[in-house]
């Protein structure tokens, strides 16, 4: 199934379509502020653990991030973090940014590996912050990779449905995403470090 969702005003039938099944362990493939996402329910182990093999991986090795509607949702499921971390992510989100942060044992044992950290994400698009203000956790967030080896990511939802459709449960078009990933900053250690560069830019960093 494929719906259709403007950003400025999301469908609420369409919106409830999707949280009814994500609660029940469906699969869905959204719309972020980089590069369309593969998610489920965080709570739904059977979900996470089919979306790893669709990606390829182990569930307990992944680097899944998690989709989060706003910043109060954080130390739910992450340890306390230090004052100019708080700062960066104040002023980073909502936006094109994944910051690693320490988890704590909020998060489901699924995700537990050797590393205990968890990638947090509040994309600048309405419509996945709104799934998951309407669910009420976060949603599990892994890119969308494309099989051609010039363009990394699949950018036209219609084209993601075509290839998706049988395996998983619902696609949001959203319109055309874009075609480069978050910036992934590790804020785990002492100093906050840039270890991928995307389409976040940090002022300050490099």
């Amino acid at each position: 199934m494929i719906l259709k969702l403007f950003e400025e005003n999301p469908s609420q039938k369409h919106i409830e379509k999707i949280v009814d099944c994500l609660k029940n362990g469906g699969i869905v493939i959204y719309p972020t502020d980089t590069v369309y996402s593969i998610g489920c329910d965080i709570y739904q182990p059977k979900a996470v653990e089919k979306v790893a093999q669709m990606k390829g991986v182990n569930s307990k090795n992944a680097n899944f991030s998690f989709i989060f509607s706003d910043m109060e949702q954080i130390p739910e499921f992450t340890k306390p973090f230090s004052t100019p971390v708080f700062k960066l992510m104040k002023k980073a989100l909502p936006g094109p940014f994944t910051f690693i942060l320490n988890a704590n044992n909020k998060v489901p044992k699924i995700f537990h590996s050797k590393k205990k950290t968890i990638g947090v994400r509040i994309p600048d698009n309405n419509i996945c912050r709104t799934i998951v203000r309407e669910l009420g956790n976060p949603i599990l967030s892994t890119s969308v990779y494309s099989d051609d080896e010039v363009l990394e990511y699949n950018t036209d939802p219609e084209l993601i449905h075509e290839k998706y459709k049988d395996l998983v449960d619902i696609v949001v078009n959203g319109g055309y995403g874009e075609n480069e990933a978050s910036t992934v900053v590790d804020c785990t250690g002492d100093e906050i470090e840039i270890v991928r560069q995307g389409l976040g830019i940090i002022d300050g960093y490099a």
